[in-house]
């Protein structure tokens, strides 16, 4: 699976980031850079992906 992080912006200005393909805290390291951008974050939801448990990187290359 890839990882993105998708960035919408709705007509009033708010923004929503969305993380797909990341485990774990690493879906909030991801897109730190853009929150500390962005602003205040008014709102968190955790998506299933968060809850999953991180991947070694032995594990992620069997995969691809």
């Amino acid at each position: 699976m890839s990882r993105t992080i998708q960035i919408l912006i709705s007509p009033q200005g708010n923004t929503t980031v969305t993380t797909r393909g990341f485990s774990g805290r690493d879906c909030q390291e991801a897109s730190r850079f853009l929150e500390q951008a962005l602003g205040q974050r008014t709102r968190e939801q955790l998506t299933a992906e968060y809850h999953q448990p991180v991947a070694s990187e032995r594990q992620q290359r069997n995969r691809a």
